[in-house]
């Protein structure tokens, strides 16, 4: 990896228009960011059909490992939170174990890493958001709780069409929507919703820690690969040394 710090692979859904450029604006010097799509059938960011798009990326993983991999990366990142969702716990440990043995390199998921933000932050208590529909956001509660996570609230925006036509300032707004005061952090779930934008601005306006799938795959991403770079206006968990 001469003349490079960290080379980092992701795995994205296809259709998703926002990953390359929100992990592009999160990229310390000397570290390459990778991309590849992953398959799935029938219409990119909608609501119907999400489920089946999921377990159909799944069975892509593997040749996209492969791809990712000849470049030597320090780690390969799942870019797909609701991914986890329909895996569960187990399911995606393993996937973990097998994906890092099939490309000599370590790999992690975007849920995986909010739980990892959350350790290192010494949160247990959420308020969590999507821009999913109801299912699926009662899906990824459920998950949560099951990884030991306490939903004190939870909720998603109404009148999405397509999950990737949506903005920061909606991400805003359903945040706020779903924010208790005994909720000791937000969770902005799905990588597909710009939420860089929001980030600092819901936490001077809130007074907690807001962590987004896309803010969080990126700390850890670097973390994992040894990179511990501040940034500044993307709310705590970038700023600090977590």
């Amino acid at each position: 990896m001469k003349g490079w710090r960290a080379r980092i692979g992701f795995l994205v859904p296809p259709g998703n228009p926002t990953v390359e450029p929100e992990m592009a604006e999160l990229t310390p010097p000397g570290v390459s960011l990778h991309f590849t799509r992953m398959s799935a059938e029938g219409p990119a960011g909608t609501h119907a059909g999400q489920e089946e798009r999921n377990r159909s990326q799944v069975e892509s993983i593997p040749a996209c490992v492969r791809l990712l991999s000849m470049v030597g990366p320090s780690v390969i990142v799942l870019a797909h939170t609701a991914t986890s969702y329909t895996l569960g716990e187990a399911r995606e440990a393993a996937l973990v174990t097998a994906m890092e043995a099939l490309g000599n390199a370590r790999f992690v998921t975007a849920f995986g890493s909010v739980l990892a933000a959350f350790k290192a932050l010494g949160v247990r208590r959420i308020a969590y958001a999507t821009p999913y529909s109801a299912d699926m956001t009662a899906l990824g509660r459920l998950h949560l709780e099951k990884c030991g996570v306490t939903v004190v609230n939870s909720g998603h925006l109404d009148n999405v069409r397509n999950i990737y036509e949506e903005n920061s300032e909606r991400a805003y707004a359903i945040a706020r929507q779903v924010d208790r005061p005994d909720a000791e952090a937000i969770f902005l779930s799905g990588v597909g919703m710009p939420t860089l934008d929001a980030l600092q601005v819901l936490e001077d306006d809130t007074g907690k820690p807001v962590i987004s799938a896309a803010s969080a795959m990126m700390w850890h991403a670097l973390r994992t690969a040894g990179i511990r770079h501040p940034f500044s206006g993307y709310g705590r968990l970038l700023s600090g040394d977590f």
